[in-house]
């Protein structure tokens, strides 16, 4: 069985990513891409569905891990009276000098620390998430390919770890004494490619050289010098590890169908880009000092909406794919027998209104920091607003994806009106100064309706629906968006409510606490654990409404639940204190670095950080 969620660490090379347990196994790599399928899919089923073990005979759990600095390089430490070993795991950029350039590959080095320390190993590779079974031979006598259909595994084994292979899986056992290495390649490729070639040791020296040093490069742009430096760099480190670096898109997380409750069916794929996302990510990649990673996702933003408005996905694949259809994959048991096991996501056929807003207020911003556009973008920002104001007075189904029946969800309308409210500030600018007059009165429209029937004077709050009894955790961001002041009484009376979804220092989406947390919107029943993300918009919206103490609390609070390596998930359950949901999770990385410099700021100048322009 797979370990807990936050027992998994998290490596990758800027297109895909592995998820390495404190058991030593490596029970999730997809490959070539983040949507690609699984070629080890433990995570999901049992060592039978593809892992990669490696670890000291008879240890269960690792002695301590941790990032190698500012890195996305994992040095895991076993130790026992026969002695201390360190393994080091990384996956090199595709880009690195490496003679493998180009291919995906995960490298795992052993290395003696002291004494003389038994290591056992086993590679079970299974492609398209586990299903098929590949024909295992060995090459030579330190090569084992895996080979079915179009996919191939090609596993490089070090001296003095000689490779046992049968059809289906490859097992190695072997001593490493105090000082000396062993190194291991796993690497993907086309089946019709030939076998490639064997690193040398000195090669493998110098990419986990070139990897560390390509990290910490990164790393040392951060501009943010607050409290809690080393939970933001390593936020910003997870969402950079999650960005698809030939297209500049940033995936929700790596893994697909991690339960949101435990046995429960809200498992879902999160192995593509979100536009509810765009401008948190924007945000967060901007006040972290990443220009270049803020351009390539707004590029990234504006060619996956190019078309026609009415066309508007809520997701999209790492290149701007549309067609994400949802499977079930049957033959995987689910985590801790969570199913149905869901490959692909149907969110990608439904109406949400919300996007539309998230799409102008990210460009509204990208403008404001300088990012230019050109032509197309600005046509691109008229269409989607002319396209809006026929249809915002429509139910959809919210930036939560219900499945049960559409409604008007407050949230939705709020994020119509920032549609409307960017585009009149960015019209001067762009040159649209014809469209104003209309745009400003849709403007009105939007705010006068969700002031008349998204708030209730029974329960003193915004509510999640028009004219329904229960709150939802958007309603925090109203003052962030700009829709009302933080000193209006109805924001005050909209984060006083929150206290309904808060369960024990942590904030549910939705879902009554006092009625069990229960949702009334889907027919998936259960419940899920409290939400990162919205206890980080919590945070905010205190410090925004005068409570700075109190928001610094919940900060902490959020920042005590990140696993050993700094890690986050989607959810939180504060009851079982364990995490749930897929891992990582991007939006829970952005909140944590949206909140910290809400909270405390900067303080480092940037002298180079372009003025914003004045707004209508």
């Amino acid at each position: 069985m797979a370990g807990r969620i936050e027992d998994y660490a998290l490596v990758g090379d800027l297109e895909t990513a592995a998820l390495i347990g404190t058991d030593g196994s490596i029970d999730w790599w997809c490959a070539p891409r983040f949507d690609s399928p699984a070629c080890l899919a433990a995570l999901l089923g049992d060592p039978g569905h593809g892992r990669w073990l490696l670890a000291p005979v008879g240890a269960t759990r690792c002695t301590r891990r941790s990032y190698r600095g500012d890195t996305l390089v994992l040095d895991t430490y076993w130790e026992s009276l026969a002695g201390t070993v360190r393994v080091t795991d990384l996956m090199p950029p595709r880009s690195d000098g490496h003679p493998l350039e180009g291919v995906p590959r995960i490298l795992r080095v052993v290395e003696g620390i002291s004494g003389r320390v038994a290591m056992r190993g086993e590679l079970r590779v299974r492609f398209h998430h586990g299903s098929i079974v590949p024909w295992t031979r060995a090459v030579d006598r330190r090569t084992v390919a895996s080979v079915a259909g179009p996919d191939a595994a090609y596993l490089s084994c070090g001296p003095g770890a000689d490779p046992v292979v049968t059809r289906d899986r490859t097992t190695f056992e072997f001593t490493v004494p105090a000082g000396s290495r062993v190194a291991f390649v796993l690497g993907w490729r086309a089946s019709h490619l030939p076998v490639p070639p064997t690193a040398s040791p000195a090669e493998i020296d110098a990419t986990l050289l070139r990897t560390l040093a390509h990290w910490n490069d990164w790393a040392a742009g951060l501009r943010y010098e607050g409290p809690a430096r080393e939970a933001v760099l390593r936020s910003l480190l997870t969402l950079k590890a999650l960005t698809y670096a030939p297209t500049g898109g940033v995936v929700a997380a790596a893994t697909a169908s991690l339960p949101e409750s435990i046995g429960g069916e809200r498992n879902w794929d999160y192995r593509f880009c979100w536009l509810r996302d765009s401008t948190f990510t924007l945000s967060c990649l901007l006040r972290g000092g990443f220009r270049r990673e803020a351009r390539a996702w707004t590029d990234w933003l504006l060619r996956a909406v190019a078309g026609d408005p009415a066309d508007l996905q809520p997701l999209y694949g790492v290149e701007g794919q549309r067609r994400l259809s949802e499977t079930y994959a049957d033959w995987l048991p689910g985590y801790e027998k969570s199913r149905p096991v869901r490959l692909g996501n149907a969110a990608v056929g439904q109406f949400q209104l919300d996007i539309y807003g998230e799409v102008l207020n990210t460009v509204y911003s990208a403008v404001r920091a300088g990012i230019a556009l050109d032509p197309p973008a600005w046509a691109l920002v008229a269409a989607l607003l002319e396209y809006l104001g026929t249809r915002w007075q429509e139910p959809d189904e919210g930036i939560w994806e219900v499945r049960g029946p559409r409604c008007h969800f407050v949230h939705s309308k709020v994020m119509a009106w920032v549609a409307a409210d960017r585009a009149v500030r960015l019209a001067r600018v762009a040159g649209l100064r014809g469209s104003v007059r209309r745009w400003q009165a849709l403007r009105r429209d939007i705010h006068a309706e969700i002031c008349a029937r998204g708030w209730s004077e029974e329960q003193r709050s915004f509510t999640q629906c028009y004219g329904s009894p229960e709150v939802d955790a958007t309603a925090l961001l109203i003052p962030r968006l700009g829709f009302l002041p933080a000193d209006d009484p109805r924001v005050l009376g909209t984060v006083a409510a929150m206290e309904r979804l808060d369960e024990h220092g942590f904030l549910r989406r939705y879902g009554d606490v006092r009625d069990g947390g229960r949702h009334h919107l889907d027919d998936l029943g259960g419940t899920e654990g409290a939400f990162v993300a919205c206890t980080f918009w919590y945070a905010d919206a205190l410090a925004a409404t005068g409570r700075p103490d109190e928001a610094r609390t919940v900060f902490e609070r959020v920042l005590a639940i990140r696993n050993d390596v700094g890690l986050l998930s989607e959810e939180w359950d504060p009851v079982a204190r364990r995490q749930l949901g897929n891992t990582p999770q991007a939006l829970s990385h952005v909140a944590l670095v949206n909140t910290a410099f809400t909270l405390y700021g900067t303080r480092r100048h940037d002298r180079t950080a372009p003025r914003p322009f004045a707004v209508a």
